[in-house]
């Protein structure tokens, strides 16, 4: 069973914070302490009467409501930890099919109830977060669809229910031969009717393309009916209706079927770490093996604070300390920048790949290629979507961890992370506080890249003081990317967290034109209002 208020399931692996890693944080942080947490049976107590009338498919019960009442966002965790929730749904369906949903947007038409798709509860920007309303709310649990209904193989179209999370995506596909290849950081618990809804970016976009090139068609409930989107290569008539679907963050209808392009299972896969003396040899590095498309499936650089923390965090203590004398012969120390990347196809494409990789590689002095490299990326490969159980070993000590993410052109990139990490590091000034902040190019383009920033910082002496440090950060790091003319999101979405700085991207008719399209769609607000798009003034 998934835990109720933090990340993973009962009985998961959950990699060590050593006394090594813990000592850092303290060292860079200060000391600090954890707060009080509450028990599931405290918040089910708070649990009011629902609103909704009875229905087959619509379950009341309280700690179901609990447990679908919040996503993985900062916020989420504190109200969960803290037993502070403000709201819950007042119920939540189990659809097992498009018709069963087509049903209950028919019932919440006539009852006039508000709207929620969830799908594996892992926003990080608070899309499925009930709120407080006149109208009873309803949470559309897309947990119970997870079948690959159909593979066309002909073609290499995959059929898919919306709650379907990525290991059952990729169990399922691997089981004929394919594979899918969209693993984003939340791969474990999100879905992939979520990665639709959200625009999501997987850590091989390189090889597999983001969402966007994999979603072919599939079926949407709206509130006028089912909207049917056909799978077609490739078409010159009009604007795509993939593309208005997707991003659409449920404000549009609910997904009820995924169709997506899928590819041969790879002959071969390796991932390879590598590490350059500073971090303009290793952004060259990336910027011209993207630009000059090497055949890689993904390519991460981690700027040299984040090098740093992440050998300090590791939890290999003696393969660091081998790893940190070896580079420090081969003359990379100090300053030090960590290269990820992948690469994955036929053995014949995999051994020409490593050899232009190698020479380029060479050519910016990067060290670790000859026996090294395979090592240290394997433990990558082990540990790649663990990161976020890291936020509960923190948490225990009264330490927080969070993100954020955006893509600018390659000009743009070092003086947006810059000020990023600037705006972060200085927001807490006036309380004393020290914030530890470090980045990495995630996904990279020809035109640009994507990037990533964590930031930690202590806890308040209250949640509510440790909210409102966490909204200082939000803010001043939120800005700091508008300033740069950079997206509010890369690969999380919008949310509610996000949408105050939509229109700094969309400008005032890109703005209206979306309005105009939720009011088509939704003319009475019940899908999920406030998400994507700011709740239109009464003025």
């Amino acid at each position: 069973m998934r835990y109720w208020n933090s990340w993973g399931h009962d009985g998961t692996e959950k990699p060590p914070l050593t006394g090594t890693a813990l000592d850092f944080v303290k060292e860079t942080l200060g000391d600090s302490s954890p707060l009080p947490e509450a028990t599931l049976e405290d918040v089910c107590s708070q649990v009011p009467v629902s609103r909704l009338p009875d229905h087959p498919l619509i379950d009341k019960d309280t700690e179901v409501r609990v447990r679908h009442s919040r996503g993985q966002s900062l916020p989420d965790w504190i109200a969960m930890k803290s037993g502070d929730f403000g709201s819950f749904p007042d119920g939540v369906a189990f659809p097992e099919t498009p018709e069963q949903i087509r049903e209950l947007m028919d019932l919440a038409r006539a009852e006039d109830f508000t709207v929620i798709p969830y799908g594996g509860g892992t926003s990080v920007v608070g899309h499925i977060n009930p709120q407080k309303q006149e109208r009873a709310v309803l949470t559309v649990s897309l947990e119970r669809m997870t079948r690959l209904l159909d593979l066309n193989e002909e073609s290499q179209i995959a059929t898919f229910g919306p709650g379907t999370p990525g290991p059952m995506v990729e169990a399922q596909l691997a089981s004929k031969g394919y594979v899918l290849g969209h693993f984003p950081q939340s791969y474990e618990l999100s879905t992939i009717g979520g990665w639709v809804a959200s625009r999501s970016s997987g850590q091989q976009s390189l090889r597999y393309g983001r969402i966007e090139q994999m979603f072919a068609g599939g079926r949407l409930e709206t509130f006028d009916g089912t909207m049917h989107i056909p799978t077609i290569p490739a078409s010159s008539a009009g604007p795509d209706i993939r593309e208005m679907i997707m991003g659409s963050e449920g404000r549009f209808g609910i997904i009820s079927e995924v169709k997506v392009r899928v590819t041969r299972l790879p002959e071969k896969e390796e991932f390879l770490v590598v590490y350059f003396p500073d971090w303009a040899s290793a952004y060259s590095f990336c910027r011209e093996a993207t630009q000059k498309k090497l055949q890689l499936s993904m390519l991460r650089a981690s700027n040299a604070v984040e090098t740093w923390s992440q050998l300090k965090l590791a939890g290999h203590d003696d393969l660091v300390a081998w790893l940190e004398r070896y580079l420090r012969l081969r003359g990379v120390d100090e300053g030090k920048c960590m290269v990820t990347f992948g690469i994955t196809g036929t053995c014949a494409q995999v051994r020409a790949a490593k050899k232009q990789t190698h020479k380029m590689i060479r050519h910016y002095n990067g060290v670790g290629m000859t026996g090294l490299a395979p090592r240290v990326g394997k433990l990558w490969e082990k540990g790649r979507f663990r990161y976020p159980y890291l936020r509960e070993n923190l948490w225990q000590h009264g330490y927080a961890v969070d993100t954020l993410e955006t893509s600018v052109n390659w000009n743009k990139t070092n003086a947006t992370i810059d000020s990023i990490e600037g705006a972060l590091r200085t927001a807490l000034e006036g309380e004393g506080e020290v914030v530890h902040t470090f980045t990495h190019l995630s996904h990279v383009y020809t035109q640009g890249s994507s990037i990533y920033t964590t930031y930690l910082f202590r806890f308040g002496k209250t949640y509510e003081e440790t909210l409102a440090r966490w909204q200082k950060l939000k803010r001043a790091g939120s800005e700091a990317i508008v300033e740069h003319g950079g997206t509010i999101s890369h690969q999380h979405g919008v949310g509610r967290d996000h949408a105050p700085y939509l229109k700094a991207e969309k400008g005032p008719l890109g703005m209206a034109a979306l309005y105009k399209l939720s009011d088509h769609f939704d003319p009475q607000q019940r899908l999920v209002p406030g998400v994507l798009l700011e709740e239109k003034s009464n003025d």
